[in-house]
């Protein structure tokens, strides 16, 4: 099973005591703000009385129903850009859009996401798509979500300095998200399971794509350009330790998936009977004789649960939850070096603060 948090991570000082969670009520204010403000818009288009209530209804049905860690992280983020100066009222709300923006984004992955998986839950409710006379009108409402960002950058940043590379920014993570998503799907189609297509190389291109640089870069560069910031190093080296932060994140997913407790995790894992190109399956078909392959191929991606059984009886063979966890003390010794070469302390306790809130999570 997942071990508890080791003393390792009492190594991680952060000066600044992050906000986010103090300001948890005043994000959703923001929300409820935003989602006004978009539905009274008349610019472009005037809603009828069916379309502002369909709007409403699926904006809070898949935008706040989350965790909300990447949008509170730009406000953690810029508190400890600006040493931890107190911010005003005009620039919480400004930091709080922003997270509502990436946010936003994460609706539109994900409603898109769940049609092209045919998945039948989100978040311990029916998918959006699955909601009676909802259907495929569910990909138009995902295209709306992503058209309110830049209706909310617009709105709030056009007479800031840094609104054109708020504007690239999100463009840029949006497409590198969805060049991400095609990976995977091409990897693991619809009912097909080739296992030789399983390799690293594959699977290190699809989470860093698909997941790290809009969960983990993504809040931190919008916060870099709240605070001012135009020296192009600093959004270098947050890139570069961010994508791998955000890499590892997936590994500890994929891990949890088959070796966390449901009680603990929230969920029981799915990713053998659902065929995912993970972690785990990765390094056993790496790994693995040529008998223990064939017990792989045999059983990986089926509903069975003597498959999925026979499946993780390999990963034991293989010792792979020992292998995760000498991985996951090597990469925290190896962020805490490259995260200690920064030469900006401000950006150095963005960067703990975000090691902090993974290393050894059970969830």
């Amino acid at each position: 099973m997942a071990t508890a948090a080791g003393p390792l991570l009492n190594d991680i000082k952060i000066s600044a005591k992050p906000v986010a969670g103090s300001f948890k009520a005043k994000f959703m204010d923001a929300y409820h703000r935003l989602k006004k403000e978009l539905i009274a818009d008349s610019e472009s288009f005037s809603h009828t009385f069916e379309s502002r209530e369909w709007v409403s209804e699926m904006l809070d049905y898949n935008v706040p129903g989350g965790k909300l860690n990447r949008g509170l992280s730009v406000v953690d983020s810029l508190v400890l850009l600006r040493s931890g100066e107190e911010l005003s009222e005009d620039e919480l709300f400004l930091a709080f859009a922003l997270g509502w923006c990436i946010e936003w984004l994460q609706a539109y992955f994900l409603i898109l996401d769940d049609i092209m998986d045919d998945s039948h839950t989100r978040r311990g409710q029916p998918c959006w798509f699955r909601q009676p006379k909802v259907g495929l009108i569910a990909a138009n409402d995902g295209i709306l979500l992503r058209n309110h960002i830049s209706r909310i950058l617009k709105r709030h940043f056009h007479d800031k300095p840094y609104y054109q590379d708020l504007r690239e920014l999100f463009d840029e993570v949006e497409y590198q998200t969805a060049c991400g998503q095609m990976l995977d799907l091409i990897t693991t189609p619809p009912g097909e399971v080739d296992l030789s297509k399983y390799v690293m190389d594959t699977y290190l291109r699809i989470v860093k794509y698909k997941t790290a640089y809009y969960s983990f870069y993504l809040p931190v560069a919008c916060a870099l350009y709240m605070s001012g910031e135009d020296d192009k190093s600093k959004f270098e080296s947050a890139e570069r330790i961010l994508v791998q932060m955000g890499t590892y994140f997936q590994i500890q997913d994929d891990y949890l998936d088959c070796y966390g407790h449901p009680d603990v995790i929230g969920k029981v894992g799915t990713d053998i009977e659902d065929t995912k190109c993970s972690w785990l399956i990765v390094q056993a078909i790496a790994r693995a004789s040529p008998e223990q392959k064939s017990r792989l191929y045999n059983n990986y991606g089926r509903k069975d649960p003597a498959c999925v059984a026979e499946v993780k009886k390999v990963y034991n063979e293989l010792n792979l939850e020992k292998l995760f966890l000498d991985y996951e003390s090597e990469s925290y010794e190896n962020f805490m070096s490259i995260i200690n070469e920064e030469k900006s302390i401000e950006l150095q306790q963005v960067l703990k603060l975000f090691l902090s809130k993974i290393y050894k999570r059970q969830k």
